[in-house]
């Protein structure tokens, strides 16, 4: 992987000294976003064109690049990253944009794979009208299958029982292509606390 992906998220954390766990989000869904478009810019090697979409709770950084252009070819838009405080929702999840987002999962990407979600509806994200929370993902991670899966889901029940929590998850991605090959997911726990964890999504 590109070392320009790469971020010190402790370091990051410790130029804010703040000293509270609020202080610290505040800091954090200020400064990441900032960091995030540095780095990633630094990594694809070619033009982006990156703007910020909220929704809900959350806010999406996502590469428009190429838009309406017709090249290069190979390049397609995708979500740069996505960042907020975890909002459990009380209302059931509505599968039905998900259900015609492409094609049956299935026949479109195999039985490996899951339409996934950066921001889990347990924790505040959406589907409706907001496909740029949806992307390819290993189903045995989604569903928490693997040891990595339990991982990831768990760090998604954290937020759900700690209503407020700054969650963030940035997809890491080794093509053009809008299929990340990793997960980058943190949840803050405490002012000193930022946990962290990269995800195989390959």
């Amino acid at each position: 992987m590109n070392d320009a992906w790469k971020i010190d998220y402790a370091a990051l954390l410790a130029e804010g000294r703040v000293d509270s766990t609020e202080a610290a989000t505040a800091w954090l869904l200020e400064e990441l976003p900032h960091a995030w478009y540095a780095a990633y810019k630094g990594a694809v090697g070619r033009p982006v064109d990156v703007q910020r979409i909220d929704c809900g709770a959350f806010h999406y950084l996502y590469d428009l690049y190429p838009g309406t252009n017709e090249e290069p070819t190979g390049v397609e838009a995708r979500t740069v990253a996505a960042l907020g405080r975890a909002t459990p929702s009380e209302r059931a999840r509505d599968d039905s944009r998900l259900r015609g987002w492409v094609a049956a999962t299935e026949a479109a990407f195999g039985k490996e794979w899951d339409k996934g979600h950066f921001v889990a509806h347990s924790i505040g994200g959406a589907v409706d009208r907001a496909e740029i929370n949806v992307f390819v993902q290993r189903r045995d991670l989604n569903r928490g299958w693997s040891d990595e899966g339990k991982v990831y889901r768990g760090m998604e029940d954290y937020c759900a029982s700690n209503p407020g929590a700054l969650f963030f998850n940035r997809p890491i991605y080794l093509d053009q292509r809008a299929r990340p090959a990793y997960l980058e997911v943190g949840v803050l726990r405490a002012v000193n606390d930022l946990w962290v964890e990269r995800f195989d999504n390959t």
